[in-house]
């Protein structure tokens, strides 16, 4: 990030500030948010410049209202220039999704549902925006493929024919090794029932209405099953509360990173 910023070197920066200038840079909230990225601005800065000493950086999950002073960096004034773009587009990023996760597990506080997020990340991002989700509040879902086995839409597919939901199930227990929770995604109560007597751990409800969700949760008690069911497709904060009331135990939004607005917060130089 610092290499496509940068490139050969900060042309305005060199070519007007003294190479003696120092400053205090002080990161300014200007809207109220939950941060996450904190440590990763540090070391963008002092990645640029060693010599730069931050001070009052606040730890990632913590609330902040617009007005708040999160941190200071002081030092070389070029040194502070050339890396605050950098730093501020991992801060506003990740501070965002934590702002955005805040929101929704706020709305199923009370239910027993629990607010996950999905592999839609920034490529190279994963790590640090899954990280985002939790400082949020949220859970996340599998890190990568090699996590946990979930057998999608287009794996059925793949599979075809009759009872392929529960010739997949049947295929994932003979080969993925027994330490791995298997999850299957239906779109309808006849698959979830196949899939809850093939023995899934985990059954997605991929797009299914609130009704047929509530449904689900009476068919798992009725055949007795321990499954976690997860409401995946079209989950919005308007639909969440009605979503979570139906009894459902995950609730997966891709929108947590693919689709949170930045939080917007700005770097103030002053001399020193």
């Amino acid at each position: 990030a610092l290499q496509e910023d940068i490139g050969t070197g900060d042309i305005t920066t060199l070519a007007t500030v003294p190479a003696d200038r120092t400053a205090t840079a002080e990161l300014l909230i200007k809207q109220n948010g939950v941060l996450s990225g904190m440590d990763v601005t540090e070391y963008i800065f002092q990645r640029v410049d060693p010599s730069l000493a931050c001070s009052g950086f606040e730890a990632g999950g913590t609330a902040v209202s617009s007005g708040d002073l999160v941190g200071r960096i002081q030092g070389s004034a070029r040194s502070l220039l050339t890396a605050e773009r950098t730093a501020l587009n991992f801060l506003q990023r990740l501070s965002g999704i934590a702002t955005l996760t805040a929101d929704y597990v706020a709305v199923v506080q009370g239910t027993s549902a629990h607010v996950v997020d999905t592999r839609k990340t920034g490529p190279g991002l994963r790590l640090l925006e899954k990280r985002a989700v939790i400082d949020g509040g949220g859970r996340n879902h599998r890190f990568g493929l090699s996590d946990g086995v979930l057998i999608k839409d287009n794996h059925l597919e793949a599979v075809g024919g009759d009872q392929r939901v529960t010739r997949a199930i049947g295929q994932a227990r003979r080969t993925a090794p027994h330490t791995l929770k298997i999850e299957v995604e239906v779109g309808n109560l006849a698959e979830l029932e196949e899939a809850l007597n093939a023995g899934a751990d985990i059954v997605m409800l991929d797009n299914m209405s609130t009704t047929d969700m509530a449904t689900a949760v009476e068919v798992r008690q009725r055949l007795g099953s321990i499954a976690l069911l997860e409401a995946s497709g079209n989950v919005t904060l308007l639909r969440l509360r009605e979503i979570a009331e139906t009894g459902v135990d995950l609730i997966s939004v891709g929108a947590l990173t693919h689709s949170a607005p930045a939080l917007d917060i700005s770097l103030n130089l002053k001399l020193v």
